[in-house]
């Protein structure tokens, strides 16, 4: 699955840093602790990886 944005991509990014313990789960917010919550390592892997380029700042 790809990003559809780059505060999603953003968002993933830090779920996923969690997730392999370079953050503290209690430092996620927003959009970022839903993802970590209810995404697996993979799956925030794939909307991270995502190219930034040509993303919108936000989905509308």
């Amino acid at each position: 699955m790809k990003a559809k944005s780059k505060a999603q991509q953003e968002a993933a990014g830090a779920a996923l840093s969690a997730k392999r313990g370079n953050i503290k789960v209690s430092d996620l917010q927003g959009a970022s602790k839903e993802m970590y919550d209810s995404m697996s390592a993979d799956e925030l892997e794939d909307l991270a990886k995502t190219s930034r380029k040509n993303l919108p700042d936000k989905k509308n």
